[in-house]
């Protein structure tokens, strides 16, 4: 039975950090019991960008920690792979056998056999990243962190030159705000905080800019439901009516942009009938927007995820924060555009992550391409040897990876041996050799950084885990041990320890930082604004980027290079469709965006998540569904050259005719035939700089017969 060993005491409120894969990074108060078991989690009132507002799915994590299923024990694979056979194994042997399986593959194969694997499981900076310390320390398979961010930051940042923006509290003093690719009410709450009090203490209009009426745009004064990965056309056509109608800020562009008058002249030919045709909006509603954003100088424009979705999201990014420096929103508190604030945190990670270790000479694989490493594309392995050894912390690839009958066949390779350290049983672990039971983010002390706000914040250790799970630091440390490298910098500190060498900069220890709850990085408003000049060299913004030669928070290595087709990316913002269009083959495009109250793969363990979210079903345009002789609850089925999976129809004009919609990563066996969504999605990198274009894919729908 999963029951935290109690801390007798009085109950009391602890403070602590949401560990998810999500923007926000709560600050949470959380109640804890005379018996050491947490009970309500709320956000903390006393942090100004939570301000007391969190999702359900945090709200009732207690449910989650105690759950029936949780892992309690090492597991080690009995029979089949896949086939759910397991026998309890001792820490102490699971760890050994681990080793043993490394020390294997190193003298079979050579060092680059062992491929770790992680992601954003947790944020938390010494639970997340250790695992490269070991990696460097090893001169394991290098590891090209592509599948999430990489497409939205490289946009935003060949434009800007920083991972930085306006603070994002300054929403509440927008007079119109504009949320672009992303659906915050299902996974970014707290944007929704404070568009919804510019609304109500402003009267700011909001806008919500997206492929479908999800939850945020039907809070929308004005919504614009495009087509998916036609955002640039849009955003070149609210140009050329800025310069059409006068809204463009000429003197502002003369002084902190390159070309203005190159992009005006570029521009000429994006009208709002060019861009209509391109995204499925009218003239009118075009017109309506850009005469919006035109005349409210404080118009704020908060710009999300979705454009790393698609094959052309660099460009688009590119192309919607070109927006806010043509009408010079970036001067006014309340205005400019933003997307993350990754820039602004300087964390000393060199010792936490191993990076005096690192050897570049040693390959980089690219995550999202797990499928094609993992059943030998001479490419993706960078033509070099195969993988036969993976640890696997914070992720679950055989669910959420692209290309998923790709990711299942390279996981069932009889020479692979694969331990991964988890919560639940999930899609990755039920194909494991080894599986070990973690802690959850109350059970241990961590470190983490907002990417949607300014904090950098402590999750402390607030109640004492189950007996038999270990955090991530633990098993890194203990594998460092047996192969030999824990006398290297790094290893064999605590947590706290790690925390406290990450925070030089602000002359402030783990014990500091306790008390204090959490540090407020925002810089000041002239440096956050760009006024003294955008993060490029010659302080400009860039109409003109370099697609291939500008640096980026997250471009791969010089051994790997540009990615995807580079020399197609225009001049200057436009729409190119390098996109998965559809054809006569593949008449549909299919988008899967984020459920409401599943989180990428995590809480769809929990039962009212489920029953929440119903079934996985596809939503379909009444018009495609009349069509093709489809009700609503038929089973259909889609496919494309990856595979075919078959859903139920949801019948809705939620969506575009030609759209189809998959909301949520549901756990494979919740589908019909044991196969999830990411059957039908691709692999193949985004230009210029890597990414999975998870939402950009064309298919073929058909009834099912009964």
């Amino acid at each position: 039975m999963n029951v935290a060993t109690p801390n007798i005491g009085k109950s009391r409120i602890g403070h602590s950090v949401c560990p998810h894969d999500c923007p926000s990074a709560c600050a949470l108060d959380i109640e804890i019991g005379a018996d050491g078991r947490i009970g309500k989690v709320r956000g903390s009132a006393d942090n100004s960008y939570t301000a007391g507002v969190i999702c359900a799915k945090v709200a009732r994590y207690a449910d989650r920690l105690y759950h029936p299923d949780r892992l309690l024990k090492p597991l080690r694979r009995t029979g089949e792979k896949g086939a759910g056979g397991w026998q309890d194994i001792s820490w102490e042997d699971a760890l050994d056998e681990i080793a043993n399986a490394f020390v294997r593959a190193e003298q079979a194969h050579g060092t680059e056999a062992v491929w770790p694997y992680y992601y954003a499981g947790t944020m938390g900076q010494v639970q997340r990243d250790s695992i490269d310390r070991l990696r460097h320390a090893k001169r394991y398979s290098g590891f090209f962190d592509s599948i999430c961010t990489n497409t939205a930051w490289t946009g935003y940042v060949m434009g800007t030159g920083s991972l930085t923006g306006p603070d994002p509290r300054e929403m509440a003093k927008a007079d119109c705000v504009v949320i672009w690719g992303t659906n915050a009410v299902a996974t970014q709450v707290n944007v929704m905080t404070h568009a919804v009090k510019a609304r109500k203490e402003r009267g700011a209009k909001l806008v919500v800019i997206d492929i479908y009426d999800n939850p945020t745009m039907k809070q929308a004064d004005m919504a614009l439901k495009l087509r998916p990965g036609t955002d640039a056309a849009l955003a070149c056509a609210v140009m050329h009516i800025a310069f059409r109608d006068g809204h463009a800020d000429r003197a502002y562009m003369k002084s902190f942009a390159d070309d203005p008058v190159g992009l005006e002249a570029h521009l000429a030919t994006r009208g709002p009938e060019w861009a209509a045709e391109i995204t499925g909006l009218s003239v009118d509603e075009i017109e309506a927007f850009a005469r919006l954003v035109g005349e409210t100088k404080r118009t704020f424009f908060r710009l999300g995820y979705g454009f790393t979705r698609s094959r052309n999201g660099s460009v688009s990014m590119h192309a919607a924060v070109s927006v806010a420096t043509v009408l010079g929103s970036w001067q006014y508190e309340g205005g400019g555009a933003f997307h993350n604030n990754g820039g602004i945190y300087r964390l000393d990670k060199r010792e936490l992550m191993g990076l005096d270790l690192l050897d570049p000479d040693i390959r980089e694989l690219d995550q999202s391409q797990i499928g094609r490493v993992l059943t030998g594309d001479p490419v993706a392995l960078r033509h070099r040897g195969a993988v036969t050894a993976m640890l696997i912390q914070n992720t679950n690839p055989a669910s959420i990876a692209p290309e998923q009958r790709l990711v299942r066949k390279g996981f069932m390779r009889d020479d692979l041996f694969v331990a991964v350290h988890e919560q639940f049983m999930t899609d990755t672990a039920k194909l494991a050799d080894i599986v070990l039971p973690a802690t959850m983010f109350v059970e241990h002390d961590d470190l983490y950084r907002g990417g949607g706000h300014q904090h950098i914040l402590l999750g402390p250790k607030l109640v004492e885990p189950p007996s038999t799970v270990r955090t991530n630091l633990f098993v890194i440390d203990e594998l460092a041990r047996r192969l030999g490298v824990s006398h290297l910098p790094g290893f064999g500190l605590s947590e706290r320890d790690h925390i406290t060498r990450m925070l030089p900069h602000y002359e402030m220890d783990c014990d500091g930082l306790a008390e204090d709850k959490w540090i407020d990085c925002q810089p000041d408003f002239d440096t956050a604004h760009y006024a003294k000049g955008f993060g490029h060299p010659d302080g400009r913004f860039r109409f003109r980027p370099n697609w291939t030669a500008t640096p980026a928070p997250n471009r791969p290595p010089a051994s790997i290079g540009p990615l995807g087709p580079h020399a197609a990316l225009p001049e200057f913002p436009d729409y190119i469709e390098v996109i998965e269009a559809a054809d006569d083959e593949h008449p549909f495009r299919l988008a899967t965006p984020p459920a409401r109250t599943y989180l990428n793969s995590s809480f769809t363990e929990m039962k009212w998540s489920r029953e929440r979210e119903g079934r996985p079903e596809v939503m379909i345009h009444p018009d495609d569904a009349g069509a093709n002789g489809i009700a609503d609850g038929d089973v259909v089925r889609l496919g494309n050259v990856r595979g075919e999976i078959r859903l139920h129809a949801k019948v809705t004009g939620e969506t575009k005719p030609g759209i189809l919609i998959c909301e949520g990563i549901w756990p494979n066996d919740a589908h019909l035939d044991g196969e999830g969504i990411n059957v039908l999605t691709g692999a193949d990198p985004v230009a210029p700089y890597g990414g999975a274009a998870l939402h950009d894919n064309r298919v073929w729908l058909r009834k099912e017969a009964a």
